[in-house]
């Protein structure tokens, strides 16, 4: 399935896509649980679940600190992130009687949801200008909800939605595969944690210990493609402190286990059972294929995380159209 799916990313040699397409504003399509047969059916679900594929293989068997091509693109958006982190702390927590969901959150919001179409102006080029509204509302569906200040998969799944549009506009080329996943999705994740940090936000839909983690999937996805055919690192090593500590700079998974034990207390079995279960997997690829059926089923086909998802031109809702 895999295979058919890699078609995400165009070649360096591929034109952009003409100036004459009609970009529009992404809306919300799936309003009751009866449409997500259309979500399934949809070029988007094709196109998006096909670009996470695309990446997990770019990236398998790789450290962080494999030496791969940067683009300006890439440099762009790696300075876009800088400045939303650069806006936290421009925009310290306030003091309130509640402990999570600091209020200062929707000040840092408001101003991204202001600028965000200039800071998307700043990535794509002069000639795909009329893109930008379009690209932009995912960036501002990536990084939590402003009424009830909380963070989710969904908002994860709209952040590579809006690396997958800048894909099929051209922006990102397939050269880029690599840098995509450890310089501009690395660098998200820095920034949300420290959102979740400074702000207190809440997991959205969190299912407890039941779920995977409370605010991140994709890492763990790619991450566990990374140790593929690692010569010594196995899935039950990542409960161990010590091989956490000592590789968690080199792979975004115990990237990940290690934000986790920051954050919470007490057993590692009791507060992620998930994982915990996961670490008896016996090998890195049975771990990558399991995580990915369980990101479609978890994340990709659960209602109160797509009814949030917003289709536009570029991942359009029509059926999949054969190439």
């Amino acid at each position: 399935m895999a295979e058919g799916e890699r078609h995400s990313l165009p070649d360096s040699s591929e034109d952009s896509p003409p100036a004459t397409q009609n970009f529009i504003i992404p809306k919300k399509e799936i309003h009751t649980v009866p449409d997500m047969g259309k979500w399934k059916r949809s070029q988007a679900y094709a196109d998006y679940i096909g670009f996470i594929l695309t990446l997990n293989e770019g990236v398998k068997g790789k450290k962080l600190t494999f030496e791969y091509t940067v683009s300006e693109a890439i440099e762009k958006l790696v300075a876009l992130l800088n400045t939303l982190d650069r806006w936290i702390d421009e925009t310290p927590p306030v003091d309130q009687p509640s402990r999570f969901g600091n209020k200062a959150y929707r000040t840092w919001y408001a101003k991204l949801d202001e600028e965000a179409e200039n800071l998307v102006a700043t990535v794509v080029p002069t000639h795909l200008a009329a893109a930008v509204p379009e690209v932009a509302v995912y960036l501002k569906e990536a990084v939590g909800n402003s009424t009830r200040i909380d963070y989710g998969t969904g908002h994860e799944a709209a952040f590579a939605a809006f690396l997958c549009c800048l894909c099929k506009i051209g922006v990102l080329r397939v050269d880029d595969q690599i840098a995509i996943v450890f310089k501009v999705f690395n660098r998200y994740l820095e920034v949300m944690r420290k959102l979740q940090k400074t702000y207190r936000m809440e997991p959205a839909g969190s299912q407890g210990v039941w779920g995977l983690d409370d605010f991140q999937f994709l890492p763990f996805i790619w991450g566990s493609s990374q140790l593929i055919d690692h010569p010594y690192l196995e899935p039950r090593h990542f409960v161990d402190e010590k091989a956490v500590n000592e590789n968690h700079k080199d792979y975004m998974f115990l990237e990940c286990i290690l934000f986790i034990t920051e954050m919470k207390t007490g057993p590692f079995a009791e507060h992620s059972n998930q994982l915990w279960n996961i670490s008896a997997v016996p090998s890195w690829s049975k771990v990558n294929q399991g995580l990915i059926r369980m990101y479609k089923a978890e994340c990709l086909e659960k209602f109160p995380v797509i009814q949030h998802f917003k289709f536009g031109s570029l991942l359009p809702i029509h059926p999949v159209t054969s190439c």
